[in-house]
């Protein structure tokens, strides 16, 4: 596959094992990222984690701050194939159609299923039971290209965003290391999307960070580990937000529904709409995760005991 010039296009952690397997196994001759960002009071320029991958491997990196609008010096590269996993921007036809391979996508879901920038998210918060990776054709609609190949995982109940993002990045740069030789070689498969089968798995929303205890406790057990470790999901506690980390169910089905019904040593026990969430790890607002444990040996244990989280 060294002969194949590959423009790949990509900005996040997940897509920097399959950046690497690509400078290893094909011929990258340039990279596409978002730009550097200003992070701190200094603002001080950060590199994306693709950028930080070529510059290591000495590949030209292209920054583009609109794609659509420059798009040239890309097809200038003449590549033969583009891949794009989580670039972060719509791409356009001319970079679609040019390529002697066209372009490729690696998508974190199994589509039809859960198109959008927040897959991983989805399929843990919608309560999904497996996911995985779809490598597709690229199209100027978002996510509904041709299918080439896919490979599954189960979702476990322990899995959060954290553990199944690690997972799928892994399972992507294999199932292309899989796929490109057939793809080359013209053998690949080409399946049209399934339409009726279409969900969507979009951004997460400031909103949908906010637990509703009046949903089943299964439900906001998936809400918590579906955000966790990034961008956490949220209560009121003691008139604070409150990041909620980490919990499990718990049996309890009497009192209110957002009422803390029970302190243990470890733990605040919240009921939900049928049972209950037992919630073991926080962070609260303007300081770092720590355990109930900690945070309870740190206030009045009476203050909290019956009293509501705040769900309006």
């Amino acid at each position: 596959m060294k002969e194949q010039k590959v423009v790949f296009m990509g900005t996040p952690n997940f897509a920097v094992p399959i950046l690497e397997m690509l400078i290893k196994k094909t011929n990258v001759i340039l990279v596409v990222t978002q730009p550097d960002k200003e992070v701190g009071r200094k603002k001080e320029k950060k590199y994306s984690p693709i950028k930080e991958v070529a510059l290591k491997n000495n590949i030209e990196v292209y920054q583009p701050i609109k794609i659509k609008n420059e798009f040239e010096y890309i097809l200038s590269k003449k590549p033969d194939i583009i891949i794009t996993c989580a670039y972060g921007q719509i791409i356009p036809n001319e970079l679609i159609e040019v390529p002697k391979y066209k372009a490729i996508n690696v998508h974190a879901s199994l589509l039809p299923k859960l198109r959008g920038g927040a897959p991983i998210h989805h399929a843990i918060i919608d309560g999904y039971k497996e996911t995985g990776i779809t490598i597709m054709y690229m199209s100027p609609k978002m996510d509904a290209g041709d299918i080439i190949s896919q490979g599954k995982i189960n979702i476990e109940q322990t899995d959060n965003v954290g553990t199944l993002h690690d997972k799928l990045s892994k399972l992507g740069e294999e199932l292309l290391l899989e796929t490109l030789p057939l793809i080359f070689d013209n053998k690949n498969k080409r399946i049209r999307q399934d339409e009726s089968k279409v969900t969507y798995g979009y951004n997460i929303t400031r909103e949908e960070e906010k637990i509703n205890f009046n949903k089943t406790a299964e439900e906001v057990y998936n809400q918590i580990r579906g955000l966790n470790p990034f961008p956490l999901a949220y209560a009121i506690l003691n008139g604070e937000e409150t990041k909620i980390v980490k919990a499990k169910i718990n049996p309890n089905n009497k009192g209110e529904i957002g009422q803390i019904i029970e302190i243990t040593k470890d733990s605040i026990i919240v009921k939900c709409k049928d049972q209950s969430i037992e919630i073991t790890e926080i962070k609260p607002f303007g300081k770092k995760t720590m355990t109930v444990k900690d945070y309870l040996n740190g206030i009045k244990r009476a203050n909290l005991l019956y009293k509501e989280f705040n769900n309006e």
